[in-house]
Formats: structure tokens, C-alpha cells, sequence
């Protein structure tokens, strides 16, 4: 009888092992299931706000074309920097695992940024075109945007952390990987990346000076 309850006692102890175990393991994956599914809401909205930018730049093109002998090489920089984003085919629901794949969305939108800039910044030398009440309106448009932008990319690096801590976390480290849960990259830190592109240039006010 003794070593039957002493066995009885031992199973015992295991059963409640595998139990603890197997609760902490649920938990566990659960975490995973919604750290990933945060990190795909996250991107669907960084998507969709660089979408909106692009959305932008036709009106913005059509615009700037109307002024007399506006600089042509600037148009075609900013279309072709819009048709290569459209080029990068990313998935809008699912965030890339693939940090070689998210570089390169990164490398078209910086071209697109830089395109944009580029724009602004010849703009200055046609007064009349500032002053259009219709590039006005674009303008804000695109700074609201940059800054949208800038809010996505934040919020898409917070999630990509949490779930990231969560994939190396125990008990999940064990079985994250057998169970299609990997590390995913986060957009660059790049200097100046917290503070969204300035594309406001002080209209009717004096240029700025140059560095």
C-alpha cells in the first residue's frame, strides 16, 4: 500500500507538471498569436498611409506641370520614384519576415521622400504656384501624411519589439520556430527618422538662410 500511494504521488507530481506546463505553453502561444497579429495590424496601416502619399503625387505632378517652364527633370524623378514603390510588392495584410524585403520597400519610399524634397524645395522659385490654393491644400496633404507616416512607422517597430520578446521568451523559445513564429525586422532607425520630413516652407515669408 505504501508504495502504491508513494507511485500514486510521483504521477501525481507529473500530472501537475505537465499541467503547469502545458498552461504556460497555451499562455505562451497565445501571446504569439496576438504579438502577431498586432504586428500585421500595425503594417496594414503603415501600408496604407504610404499609400496615401503615393495617391498624392498625381495631383501633386499635375499641379506643378500647369507652372511656365517648370523644371521637367524634377517630374520625372518623383514619377519615376512613384512607379518604382509600386514595383516593391508587399503583402498589406502580413508583415515581412524577410529583412532583405523590407529593405527594399524602405529604399523605394526613401527614393519617393527624397523625390518629394526635391520638389518642394524647386517649388520655392515659383511664387505664383506657392500661393495656388490648390497646391496649398496638397501640401497639407503631404505633411499630414509624412507625419502619419512617421506615427506608423513607430508604432509598427513597438509592436515588431513586443513580439520579438515574445519569440525568445520561455517557454515559447522551445517551440516558436517549429510552429512558424520567427523573429521579424523592424523598419531602420535612421538619423533624424523620428522627426517626419518638413514640407511646410513658410509661405509669403523670407527663404531660409542656407547652411
Amino acid at each position: 500500500m505504501k508504495k502504491i500511494a508513494i507511485g500514486c504521488g510521483i504521477l501525481g507530481g507529473i500530472g501537475l507538471f505537465i499541467l503547469i506546463v502545458g498552461v504556460l505553453a497555451a499562455g505562451a502561444y497565445n501571446r504569439l498569436v496576438q504579438g502577431s497579429q498586432a504586428v500585421d495590424e500595425k503594417w496594414a496601416q503603415v501600408q496604407n498611409d504610404y499609400q496615401r502619399r503615393a495617391d498624392l503625387v498625381p495631383n501633386l505632378v499635375s499641379t506643378v506641370s500647369g507652372a511656365a517652364n517648370f523644371e521637367k527633370s524634377t517630374l520625372t524623378d518623383i514619377t519615376q520614384a512613384r512607379a518604382s514603390v509600386g514595383q516593391v510588392k508587399m503583402d498589406p495584410r502580413s508583415a515581412p519576415s524577410d529583412p532583405a524585403q523590407l529593405a527594399e520597400f524602405e529604399r523605394a519610399q526613401g527614393a519617393m521622400s527624397s523625390a518629394l524634397s526635391r520638389l518642394m524645395v524647386v517649388v520655392e522659385r515659383y511664387p505664383d504656384l506657392k500661393a495656388s490654393a490648390n497646391f496649398r491644400d496638397l501640401q497639407a496633404q503631404l505633411e499630414g501624411t509624412e507625419n502619419r507616416i512617421a506615427v506608423a512607422r513607430r508604432d509598427f517597430n513597438e509592436a515588431v519589439r513586443g513580439y520579438n520578446t515574445s519569440v525568445k521568451s520561455f517557454p515559447a523559445v522551445l517551440y516558436a520556430g517549429v510552429l512558424g513564429f520567427h523573429d521579424k525586422p523592424y523598419f531602420a532607425a535612421t538619423p533624424g527618422s523620428a522627426t517626419p520630413p518638413k514640407v511646410d516652407f513658410n509661405f509669403g515669408g523670407a527663404p531660409a538662410a542656407k547652411p
